[in-house]
């Protein structure tokens, strides 16, 4: 039995936590109760009407537990993949009695794919998350809004524009400035590969063969691997690959452009540095080691914020969700709870 509960102790201080009491014990029942959501039917899905220029759509989520002061929505990567990669999450995010929201957005898999190419353009995607807010009834004494890679630059323009509406903001592996990302990958990451390998794959870049089986070979086997999740692609966990398998690359090639090693896309110019003075509300950047991003510039995040904390996982790449896990989970829950609790 000591060992038992000293087990308990150290999963609670893992996750930021006290050790669990008598009071946390009855206030867990109720993560699961369901009064009053109508959303049980479905499990927690819902389909959600959005409103674009192009007419009505609409976009899948779902809800997982229940909490009235912690609610977090998720803002998946790509553009153009699923929330799928996120659901490591629910290895965490029940235990600690967060209340979460899964989301694909227009275009991805699990919701409506329209095929108008002016869809695919950063404002139109940040009313669509003030569309997906409003219609899940989340509000400033609950809604922390957590973005990676691609979900990071929507999260950010969304706080820039409608930060009242937060609690918390989370901006995961993605740091201010594409043009800084493009200068690391040019200048650092690049002249450490094999030149050879390097010179093959933008090869196959400038003859538009990205649909070329060795152009996925080359870029798992030299860089993802390295700096995506550093993992053999053989061994990548299942939802990561689900996620992978079902990018719309109608809408990652123009926005991001062919690949993970760097931008060329309608992003290319992106830039709010200047601007995150302007975050007011509490913020976490997540940063990473081996990221396809500086962890500086993703650590500037959180100086140039009002309220900012710097999470630097040592072990982790741009999934540091995976390949540095404890790390990022317990520093991401012990962030939710800091603010929920008043104590950032």
């Amino acid at each position: 039995m000591r060992h038992y509960c000293a087990l308990c102790l150290s999963l609670a201080l893992l996750l930021g936590g006290a050790p669990a009491t008598a009071a946390d014990g009855a206030r867990a029942g109720s993560y699961f109760d369901q009064s009053g959501r109508d959303d049980v039917l479905a499990g927690g899905v819902r389909m959600i009407t959005v409103q674009t220029p192009h007419g009505p759509f609409r976009v899948w989520t779902k809800r997982t537990g229940n909490n009235p002061r912690i609610k977090v929505l998720l803002l998946h990567g790509g553009p153009g993949i699923t929330h799928e990669y996120f659901e490591a999450l629910d290895a965490y995010f029940p235990g600690a009695g967060i209340e979460y929201y899964y989301y694909d957005q227009l275009g991805s898999a699990y919701s409506d794919q329209p095929d108008f190419p002016d869809l695919w353009d950063l404002p139109r995607f940040v009313e669509e998350v003030e569309q997906v807010r409003q219609a899940l009834r989340l509000d400033r004494r609950n809604f922390y809004l957590l973005g990676q890679s691609w979900g990071g630059i929507l999260a950010l323009e969304y706080a820039l524009k409608y930060q009242q509406n937060l609690k918390g903001l989370v901006i995961s592996n993605m740091v201010p400035s594409v043009p800084a990302y493009n200068r690391y990958a040019r200048e650092v990451l690049m002249p450490a590969m094999d030149p050879k390998v390097l010179a093959e794959i933008q090869g196959l870049e400038a003859a538009g063969k990205y649909e070329d089986p060795r152009y996925e070979e080359l870029l798992f086997g030299n860089f993802y691997n390295l700096h995506i999740l550093r993992m053999p692609p053989a061994d990548w966990p299942d939802p990561v690959l689900r996620a992978f398998a079902k990018l719309n690359k109608k809408i990652y090639i123009p926005m991001q452009g062919p690949s993970e090693m760097g931008a060329s896309g309608k992003l290319a110019n992106w830039d709010r540095t200047a601007d995150l003075a302007r975050i007011t509300v509490p913020t976490l950047a997540i940063g990473a080691r081996y990221d396809t991003m500086e962890p500086a510039q993703m650590k500037l995040i959180a100086e140039r914020v009002r309220h900012g904390r710097y999470l630097y996982c040592p072990a982790g790449s741009h999934l540091a969700l995976y390949d540095d896990q404890q790390v990022y989970m317990s520093g991401l829950i012990r962030f939710i709870k800091d603010v929920d609790a008043g104590r950032f």
